[in-house]
């Protein structure tokens, strides 16, 4: 089975999570904050991926709802990292646009199955 664009855009999303991390780690930045950005940003991921697997519809969109969640968790830690000068503007503008593009597929795609949902009613 192929993977869907979001399926694809939130696994490459997390992986370069992980890789700023890793720089970020070895740049000696506050741990704490390393952590929360590692565990949000591939929760997107994680979730998207684990929808795949959904035991329904509702679980689907629950799936989907917590990805979105953790996108917008994801994007508070990149801020305050970028507040803070840990990472550049480049850095953050990148993943600022990505996590706005995950975000807008997600929010367009939870809308969707819910009214879908709604309307089988």
């Amino acid at each position: 089975m192929a993977d869907s664009i979001i399926r694809t855009k939130a696994k490459e999303f997390s992986k370069n999570i992980v890789f700023l991390c890793r720089k970020l780690k070895s740049n000696r930045i506050e741990y704490p904050l390393i952590d929360q950005l590692l565990r949000a940003g591939t929760s997107v991921g994680a979730n998207v991926h684990e929808a795949q697997y959904a035991q329904g519809t509702k679980d689907f969109i629950s799936k989907f709802e917590i990805a979105l969640r953790e996108c917008n968790e994801t994007e508070y830690w990149l801020e305050l990292l970028f507040e803070t000068n840990s990472i550049s503007k480049p850095e953050y503008e990148s993943f600022h646009k990505d996590c706005v593009e995950l975000r807008r597929m997600l929010v367009s795609s939870v809308t969707t199955l819910k009214k879908k949902l709604a309307d089988e009613k």
